[in-house]
């Protein structure tokens, strides 16, 4: 007997000993987009410049470090940001650059000017080719100018003072904000300040603010500025925001924003598209990302039709991943019978040993006569 069989029929000795349960339920369907409104909807406030803002990309290694020390920004703790900075600036990961930036940035709010001059030297001497460079100019411009002057306690942390004002302005009269918001993102204000400009966007439902985000996502002058707009485009829901995050998809070659869109079509619950990609992407990783997103989706019959033409095993084990956490013994059953392959059939009847359904029990007996 071969250590397959051993393990089978330790599992269905596990499976036939148990009582018998219902099935639990399915959850309930998410609920409809809600749909346009004609008239200006209510404009929720900015949130307080203290309060961190919803993530724009959690993902793993380099990726999460780097939002976890943006989030110690928004907190108020830039001495762990900049340690978290400094970890990515040593990993010479993709966010390099981007980590410099901001390093400066929290070591100026630190009261170290010098310092933060300095890292902005590294950062332009570095990566000549950065998209980074403009804010980072506009930095260190702005700390040269406060070189040698006395600014007033009051006026030290000029950028709260501008969320502030915004907050209040946005409250009183959202029509006389937008422009001012429309400014500030095409003006020379921080990356920062022009966060939280696109959460005011990202709150409202007219054509001007969809415009305003859809011109950031397509832009790409500030990565992390894209990367939110990207974000807000899937939480607002639209359809012509579906469109702008296709069109983004295909004239990017950031891989950071095509994972970006990915994301958001799925808070979109656009199958369709994440359907498109996952089986025109070359890139093994990004159809791996839309095969998890279709998942969430519970896009069984799309992953089933992925699965016969998907060459990569990767990508194929993602797909089975997906169909397991949805518990579809059915599809995994047809999958397994069909599959020539020796270590898919496996990672198949991995799965299956985990799903307690008729299904699967019946084809794990099967595979033992």
């Amino acid at each position: 007997m071969n250590t397959t069989q051993v393990l089978l029929i330790s599992t269905l000795a596990t499976l036939l000993a148990l009582p018998a349960r219902a099935q639990a339920p399915e959850p309930a369907p998410a609920p409809p987009p809600r749909p346009e409104r004609p008239d200006r909807p209510v404009v929720m406030l900015p949130p307080n410049p203290r309060m961190p803002l919803p993530p724009i990309a959690i993902g793993d290694g380099a990726e999460a470090l780097y939002e976890q020390a943006r989030e110690s920004i928004e907190r108020g703790r830039y001495d762990r940001a900049i340690k978290g900075f400094n970890q990515i600036i040593e990993m010479k990961a993709m966010q390099a650059d981007a980590a410099m930036y901001w390093k400066a940035y929290s070591e100026d709010r630190l009261g170290d000017r010098a310092k933060a001059l300095t890292t902005l030297a590294d950062l332009k001497k570095q990566f000549t080719a950065s998209r980074w460079l403009k804010d980072a100019n506009a930095l260190e411009v702005e700390l040269r100018q406060a070189s040698g002057q006395a600014v007033p306690a009051d006026l030290q942390n000029n950028e709260e003072l501008k969320l502030l004002a915004l907050r209040g302005l946005m409250q009183n009269d959202p029509d006389q904000a937008m422009p001012i918001i429309e400014r500030m993102m095409n003006g020379s204000d921080s990356p920062r300040v022009k966060e939280r400009a696109l959460f005011v966007l990202s709150q409202s439902r007219t054509p001007r603010a969809r415009d305003i985000i859809a011109n950031a996502a397509r832009s790409g002058s500030n990565p992390d500025l894209q990367l939110r707009a990207i974000t807000y485009l899937g939480m607002m829901n639209a359809p012509e925001n579906r469109q702008v995050l296709e069109d983004v998809y295909k004239s990017s070659n950031d891989p950071a924003a095509k994972r970006a869109v990915i994301r958001s079509l799925m808070m979109a619950r656009d199958s369709a598209r994440l359907l498109t990609i996952a089986k025109t992407e070359s890139s093994p990783d990004l159809r791996r990302r839309a095969v998890e997103m279709l998942g969430a989706l519970k896009a069984t019959m799309e992953l089933a039709d992925l699965y016969q033409s998907e060459s990569s095993m990767d990508v194929r084990k993602a797909i089975v991943a997906s169909l397991g956490a949805q518990r579809d013994a059915a599809t995994l059953v047809t999958l397994a019978k069909a599959e020539k392959n020796p270590e898919m059939k496996r990672e198949i009847v991995a799965h299956l040993s985990n799903i307690k359904t008729k299904e699967a029990t019946d084809y794990l007996l099967e595979l033992l006569k």
